[in-house]
């Protein structure tokens, strides 16, 4: 196969993949991604920074070698440096080091060591270096200096920097999942690009915002946010322009929200939905901005995404033999895993039901929202069809809900 590596920089170049027809990742619905890893030429020492997914190897090999070729330099990398050990990133990493230089230097955090191992079963004989905050590595005329970024998002991930240049290759973090033939942030809308990124961040960094929080503190008070010129992510595009997208993890990792709610309803026989409707009205007549998913046609993953600047929710759905409709349990079971009250947002919840006779479903829905970070603020329980008083009152609860994030 042939594939041209693209230079980001001098003596720098994207060597990733672009898997053009992924539609899941993580469990959630994506457009395509890419598995983005860098080669690095120093005057000493040439260094590979993270690898690529299952069946891309020959896509990522040809990159790497046009990469020498376009330096004109003899193929040897030195260095490996793996950023994280998830296996998008080091499904063929073995193989890299024995196939491109057994000899070479490896590191890693010492998580990531462990956990290399503890996925392939075939690293424990490698000698790799562990390296935390503080460490750096001198390749020739460039010098790497490590940061560790735990949760961001695994407990290994670390970012590495290019210092010289200020390319901070971050890995997972600041990534967006999209498929693309160029390579930069400016070759895009970028409006778009902070939605996909937002979505990136609901569903795989929430949960990890209270040490991104710490992480964008400690950037900021070391100095060394002001030396990213670059940031260079493991999925999508790189950052030439990287403000809109650090103001924007650290708004979403600081529960900076906007005055918006999204209502999240499934539905049998269309009971639910009318109150979907109806209470979606009274939260526009307030003048908050309303997002509508529903749960038969729609996926939690762009559910999480509106939740995540959302100041509230309205969930609503029907009893089915006293618990809530079961389509509904995905999208439970997506807000307890991400649980926004890591992001520092206290975030209000109606809830809302129509049942044939005993109920159950408001009961349960509050306790699985209250374990999820919610504050559920009030709840309507309604027996088979709404009538016209039922309506009224959704439309007032959908006021009130709206009032409420106003305070």
């Amino acid at each position: 196969m042939k594939a041209k590596a693209v230079k980001i920089a001098d003596g720098v170049y994207w060597v990733g993949v672009i898997h053009w027809h992924s539609r899941t990742f993580h469990g959630y619905g994506i457009p395509g991604t890419t598995y983005n890893a860098y080669l690095v030429f120093g005057e000493e020492k040439t260094v590979l920074i993270d690898n690529v997914y299952r069946g891309m190897f020959e896509q990522f090999d040809a990159r790497v070698k046009d990469a020498f070729e376009q330096e004109g330099k003899e193929f040897k990398i030195d260095v490996f440096v793996q950023n994280h050990s998830e296996m998008d990133h080091s499904t063929f990493l073995r193989q890299t080091i024995e196939e491109y230089n057994p000899d070479a230097e490896i590191y890693a955090s010492q998580n990531c060591i462990n956990f290399l191992e503890a996925q392939y079963h075939n690293f424990s004989d490698l000698e790799i270096n562990a390296v935390a905050t503080g460490d750096e590595l001198d390749i020739g005329g460039r010098t790497l200096k490590f940061i560790s970024a735990p949760m961001l998002h695994w407990p290994d991930s670390m970012f590495t920097l290019l210092a010289e240049e200020g390319i901070l290759f971050s890995n997972d973090a600041f990534g967006q999942h999209v498929a693309h033939s160029k390579r930069f942030d400016e070759d895009y809308d970028t409006q778009y690009l902070l939605r996909e990124a937002q979505k990136y961040y609901a569903n795989l960094v929430t949960l990890g915002s209270p040490m991104l929080r710490m992480k964008l503190d400690e950037l900021t008070n070391t100095g060394l946010i002001n030396d990213i010129k670059m940031i260079a992510p493991c999925h999508g595009q790189i950052w030439k322009n990287p403000a809109p997208i650090v103001e924007k993890y650290s708004e979403w990792g600081s529960g900076v929200c906007k005055d918006k709610i999204t209502v999240i309803y499934d539905t049998m026989h269309h009971s639910t939905e009318k109150l979907a409707y109806q209470i979606a009205e009274g939260i526009m007549s307030e003048g908050v901005e309303v997002v509508m998913y529903f749960m038969q046609e729609d996926g939690p993953d762009d559910v999480i995404t509106d939740i995540l600047d959302s100041k509230a929710i309205a969930l609503g759905a029907p009893t089915m033999m006293n618990k809530p409709f079961p389509r509904i349990g995905n999208m439970m079971y997506w807000l307890d895993c991400v649980n926004f009250k890591g992001t520092g947002s206290e975030k209000n919840a109606l809830i809302f039901s129509s049942k044939g006779w005993g109920g159950g479903a408001v009961a349960k829905l509050q306790n699985d929202l209250e374990a999820a970070g919610f504050t559920v603020t009030d709840t309507l329980d309604v027996l088979f069809v709404p009538d016209e008083d039922v309506m009224a009152e959704a439309f007032e609860k959908g006021a009130e809900l709206a009032r409420s994030i106003k305070e």
